[in-house]
């Protein structure tokens, strides 16, 4: 009971800290980090609800959110995610999670970002030599969770991740860490996870990255007034080291509406990044469950609450779950997001749960 108590506090002062924060201050620090696609949200559900979802537990890109809702997942699952956006910018992700209920739960997702491909043209051929040059970001990320308690669960996921742009290349290494608090506050059923529902993670807490490739090699005379051997030179340009986009959630999701086939979950989440303004997220789902059949959900949201010239705007989605399979289901998302001046953003996901 003490130690209850004690979490509760802690949760408590943090909740206090993020919101002070987030309505303060207006300092960004737009265009001073590397791999911003870590950015871009690959999970069907949470994009639809306006990427609030770091309290809740909907399958495995979840952990995009937070790694601690790995945990809450009683079934193996393999999904696949496609989001096409403007100008043959596509990304996908391919993601897959292992339950076991004595050791805890293990994923690996595998996400990727390509630009398309543009000719190479120089001041000597204007019209292309021939060549092409294209560009691709992608990450690679092991995540273990486990539940300790009935309400409480957390997670940690590795990544690596490497960015390329022709032939120069950069790399890194990051961690994401997670926690859930399942509390019986406002909760109608008098279980955890039917009340108020809390959830907090750090993304992308690694290494720095810097540019290499063959065609930062160049052959330069260091000292052109003098007669000797120094004409041919050989010499590497140096980039600079740039940040991850570091991100800290804390995130809260209730449920006013709990029935045998109903229930309404809405959720508000607090964003402080390391390159933009602190904002807020916020989304909401029905879900209508189907006795033998499936489950229908309905979701809408939206993203950049108190963000600096934002972009961002609303959000809105849908899910299908077809039980009618054994002992297996099948599971089919939606999301449609507006990016002001940067379009429309749609997102496809299927899933399998065995």
């Amino acid at each position: 009971m003490r130690f209850t108590c004690k979490i509760l506090i802690i949760i408590a002062l943090l909740i206090n800290c993020m919101i002070g924060v987030s309505l303060s201050q207006t300092q960004t620090r737009a265009g001073t980090t590397t791999a911003d696609f870590l950015q871009i949200g690959f999970n069907s559900s949470g994009n639809a609800m306006g990427e609030a979802q770091t309290a809740l537990a909907e399958d495995v890109s979840s952990i995009y959110f937070n790694p601690a809702s790995l945990a809450k997942l009683n079934k193996n699952q393999v999904q696949f995610t496609y989001l096409p956006w403007i100008l043959d910018i596509n990304s996908a992700h391919v993601g897959a999670a292992y339950v076991n209920p004595r050791l805890g739960n293990f994923a690996v997702t595998f996400f990727q970002t390509s630009y398309g491909a543009e000719e190479v043209n120089t001041v000597d051929r204007q019209d292309g030599t021939g060549e092409v040059f294209d560009g691709q970001d992608a990450f690679i990320s092991l995540t273990y969770a486990r539940q300790l308690a009935k309400w409480f669960s957390f997670g940690s996921s590795a990544k690596y991740i490497n960015s390329r742009i022709w032939h120069e290349s950069a790399s890194a290494v990051a961690f994401d860490l997670g926690a859930l608090v399942n509390t019986w506050f406002f909760s109608s059923t008098g279980e955890p996870g039917d009340g108020l529902d809390i959830g907090m993670n750090i993304s992308n807490y690694g290494t720095r990255m810097g540019f290499n490739g063959i065609d930062l090699k160049e052959t330069v005379d260091i000292a052109p007034d003098e007669e000797g051997n120094y004409g041919y030179t050989a010499t590497r340009l140096e980039t600079s080291q740039w940040e991850l986009p570091l991100v800290a959630r804390i995130g809260f999701a209730v449920h006013p509406v709990i029935t045998t086939n109903h229930r309404l979950t809405v959720c508000l989440d607090f964003i402080h990044a390391n390159n933009n303004n602190e904002y807020i997220n916020t989304g909401a789902q029905y879900a209508i469950n189907i006795p033998a059949a499936g489950k229908f959900t309905l979701r809408a949201g939206y993203k950049g609450i108190n963000m600096q010239d934002s972009q961002y705007g609303l959000t809105f989605g849908f899910g299908i779950m077809l039980y009618n399979l054994g002992n297996k289901s099948l599971k089919l998302d939606y999301s449609y997001r507006d990016i002001g001046l940067l379009g429309n953003m749609h997102t496809y996901t299927v899933g399998f749960l065995f």
